[in-house]
């Protein structure tokens, strides 16, 4: 009884933004003394990126970045794993049966989307699939390639950072309706991350343990070929865009997007969410998705009233498709993300390239013992919780 009441009032902990977090450096040695607006972390990290000199600089300001150049590195890791790590789509995903998608008496954009809907889950094997799978493990591994920042001023253009690129690995446990559970280490650092079908948290060593702001909404990793169902479920409300050409193939382009309120839910602080979109691009050959973008717009309002927009994008291709127990699961993919940092006024702006790759190892549907109690979120919530409360 005891835990049911400390988890009623478990949204009043300090939000999640997946898309927008960066690295603490301060708290490597200070864990959980104190939280910081992840707005106030990234932040602080351009603040750091500026004062690094460029690559194409003397030998004389390339030995002072040498000095600091572990301190850049795993700072480049950290926003890298911020952005990258645990990131989630921009809905939730629909509880509607996905087997009775409605094609008539509707928009054409969206008829003509759940007809390419049904087309995925049929090229999928999903549609013979009459008993669906209860949970799945999934484990692989990663490459995470660092940080690539360009800063231009309006007169000149200068670039920073180097592409060296960190090995790791990832666990993932998924159970339905809406849980899941995963565990990446890149670098000597771990992400965990999870959902107990109500609640998204996730941990880091130098922000704690935060919980998700908005509607529960999954995973992005497992909507990028790990589970059709999931997937085509996200796409219930999409609309088709029209079509367009991706490497060798030729895509039908499928668009969802969050609604106002739900955005405005997610507001944290100065920072205020505009649009959060995903783009998911569908072969007309294959009927596979094999290409996923989606961009997240914020406007965060500085304490001098200037005003500075971050639009973050991550494209994904997503490949190898793998026949497990009847049932197709991507086993491969690439990920690319840039977050682009602009003003109303300034001509000044930013631009950071990031980049992952990721490949399958094992994939096992209805692992046996797995159950609701292997997502229960962390005690660190609930601390966190009656701290804010006890609080002045």
């Amino acid at each position: 009884m005891g835990s049911r009441a400390r988890r009623k009032q478990i949204w009043c902990v300090q939000p999640l933004t997946p898309l927008m977090e960066g690295p603490d450096f301060s708290m490597q040695n200070q864990e959980g003394s104190k939280k910081e607006s992840s707005w106030e972390v990234i932040r602080e990290w351009f603040r750091v990126q500026k004062s690094v000199p460029g690559t194409g600089s003397n030998n004389f300001s390339m030995s002072v970045y040498g000095n600091n150049i572990s301190l850049a590195k795993r700072q480049d890791l950290r926003l890298l794993l911020g952005v990258l790590g645990c990131p989630l789509a921009p809905i939730p995903i629909s509880n509607n049966p996905i087997s009775y998608l409605q094609i008539k008496n509707i928009p054409i954009e969206t008829s003509a989307a759940n007809y390419i809907i049904q087309q995925y889950l049929a090229a999928t094997g999903c549609s013979k699939q009459h008993n669906c799978a209860k949970n799945m493990y999934t484990s692989g591994v990663v490459k995470m390639i660092r940080c690539e920042t360009e800063i231009s001023t309006g007169k000149s253009v200068r670039t920073l950072g180097s592409r060296s690129g960190e090995n790791g690995c990832f666990v993932l446990w998924q159970m339905s309706p809406g849980m899941w559970s995963l565990e990446l280490a890149v670098g000597g650092n771990k992400v965990l991350a999870g959902s107990d079908g109500k609640i998204v948290w996730r941990h880091t060593p130098w922000l704690g343990t935060h919980a998700a702001k908005g509607p529960q909404r999954p995973l992005r990793r497992i909507i990028q070929g790990l589970d059709p169902r999931s997937t085509a479920r996200l796409f219930v409300k999409a609309q088709c865009l029209g079509e367009k050409r991706i490497g060798e193939d030729d895509c039908f382009v499928l668009k969802v997007a969050a609604d106002r309120a739900a955005v405005v839910e997610r507001n944290e602080g100065p920072a205020e969410v505009i649009r959060h979109v995903l783009y998911g691009y569908f072969s007309q050959k294959s009927g596979l998705l094999i290409y996923m973008e989606d961009s997240h717009l914020t406007r965060v309002q500085s304490p001098d009233n200037d005003t500075v927009y971050w639009e973050t994008t991550i494209g994904s291709t997503i490949g190898d498709y793998v026949d497990v127990d009847g049932v197709l699961i991507a086993h491969q993919g690439r990920t690319i993300a840039t977050v682009f940092r602009f003003g109303e006024t300034s001509i000044q702006h930013s631009r950071t390239r990031m980049e992952e790759e990721w490949r399958i190892h094992d994939v096992v549907f209805n692992v046996p013992g797995l159950s609701m109690d292997s997502f229960i979120p962390p005690a660190d919530i609930f601390d966190a919780e009656n701290a804010n409360t006890i609080s002045p």
